[in-house]
């Protein structure tokens, strides 16, 4: 069951990326110890009361192009409202939550009172059902007198204003005891065994295309099936004796409301469907080749620990020499090179050429993802690996790893017992998460390695 996802919706300048960083615990402009995996994608993971959930700062999905050296717009700008408008559209319509963050100092602007006539307007469904509850925090309440000004925010007629610090933590506990009580509940639903396999990538990448391609050539269709992500449908079918349920993200289109740019940057309804998935096709356009949003996605399905498989769709359109897939796949490596164990496929979904690949190598994906190496042969590689390249020293000390294990699968979880963690250097990490995969390829799949002291306790 996907975790409920949160969305941080404001103007500019009110401390969302402050609020957001307290939530997941970490300064967030994310700094990753492997290389080439430094991203800024603004979603994160967080915890309160027992109760996990996802959360995105809306302000971190950039949604209008901006001319270079244009100058920076006011917030309460005619032109950046367009952008506001549809960072709350996209949150309303996709999270479980929202909260609507203000500041204090400046009290409510135009820009604020714009926000919340967006909210109003959409938290109700066509079918009259509500949308996800709305929580307005004034932030920026730093001491007493900043604090009384929450009580000026009631004009914008969005309930009771929450008044906080996201800097200092002031008020933060309340807001989020309100927002985790008023979450739907999760229901108790009979486990779904089948292998979720999620169809994801930018705007006409061919994602409904494939979808259709896929179904197409599979005559044992189950059924369609509301999916948790809202208007998604999941489709559930038979392949070679295995259950397995296609999500579609296509569907990022609707009913007229979200504007043409802010479907570029969609992440919220990606995310979902990332969350939901073992196993994620990343399509990639092949005649507009890799950019910056596929690698932003890829990132997706990294930070979730998802196994994944890139999928070259449009191959038809290109024009090609015995050189020309090689090269691409040089392309693809680079483009995408913290993802350097995952198999590539180049396909056309219009014609049909090679689709039929598709659902095998996500399948073998998966099965690789359950893989577990025996403790004894797992310890053989790492006595191995520390012959043919011992760790270097750090501060007149060197790591030793006296034992390792395999603690999990879905995603691979390998524990190793160190002298001491402070000297595992990320190189090295990668050094032996190589040498585990020249044994065992884990084809499409991401390794967890933990590295714990000798006086580290659980």
């Amino acid at each position: 069951m996907p975790k409920p996802l949160i969305a941080l919706v404001g103007r500019p300048n009110v401390g969302k990326s402050t609020f957001f960083n307290r939530l997941i615990g970490e300064p967030r402009a994310v700094v990753d110890d492997t290389p080439g995996t430094t991203r800024d994608r603004q979603f994160g993971e967080s915890e309160w009361n027992g109760v996990a959930f996802d959360v995105v700062d809306t302000g971190g999905i950039e949604i209008a192009s901006r001319e270079p050296n244009a100058k920076p717009l006011s917030v309460d700008s005619a032109d950046f409202i367009p952008e506001i408008r549809a960072q709350a559209e996209l949150a309303i319509t996709e999270a479980d939550a929202v909260i609507f963050l203000t500041d204090a100092a400046s009290g409510p602007t135009a820009a604020d009172h714009e926000v919340a006539d967006i909210l109003r307007k959409h938290q109700k469904m066509a079918d009259g059902q509500p949308r996800p509850p709305v929580f307005l925090a004034v932030n920026k309440g730093d001491n007493p007198a900043r604090r009384d000004e929450a009580y000026g925010f009631y004009e914008l007629g969005m309930g009771d204003p929450f008044p906080i610090s996201a800097m200092h933590g002031i008020g933060t506990g309340d807001l989020l005891d309100a927002v985790i009580a008023a979450l739907p509940k999760q229901e108790a639903v009979e486990e779904d065994t089948s292998v979720k396999v999620a169809i994801v990538g930018r705007p006409n990448v061919g994602k409904s295309s494939l979808l259709n391609r896929l179904l197409g050539e599979e005559r044992a269709i189950v059924s369609p099936i509301p999916g948790t992500t809202r208007d998604a449908i999941d489709t559930q079918l038979e392949y070679e004796g295995m259950a397995v349920t296609l999500i579609d993200t296509a569907g990022i289109r609707r009913r007229g409301h979200i504007s043409v740019g802010v479907e570029k940057y969609s992440v919220l309804r990606t995310l979902r469907a990332i969350d939901r998935a073992d196993v994620v096709l990343l399509l990639i356009d092949a005649v507009e080749g890799i950019t910056a949003q596929d690698a932003h996605i890829a990132g997706m399905v990294i930070d979730k620990n998802r196994s994944v498989v890139v999928v070259v769709n449009k191959w038809d359109a290109v024009e090609k020499d015995t050189h020309t897939m090689n090269i691409f796949t040089d392309t693809v490596r680079q483009g995408l090179h913290f993802l350097d164990y995952v198999p590539i496929l180049f396909i056309s979904a219009k014609t049909g050429q090679r689709t039929d690949q598709v659902l095998p190598t996500a399948l073998r994906v998966q099965e690789e993802r359950l893989v577990r190496i025996p403790t004894s042969e797992l310890n053989q590689i790492v006595r191995e690996a520390m012959d043919k390249h011992m760790p270097s020293f750090k501060s007149g000390r060197r790591l030793k790893i006296l034992y390792a294990s395999q603690v999990d699968t879905d995603p691979p979880t390998f524990l190793f017992h160190v002298n001491s963690p402070e000297l595992v250097h990320f190189t090295y990490r990668r050094f032996l998460e190589n040498q585990i995969r020249e044994r065992y390829s884990f084809l499409g799949t991401p390794l967890r390695l933990s590295f714990r002291g000798r006086s580290d306790k659980g």
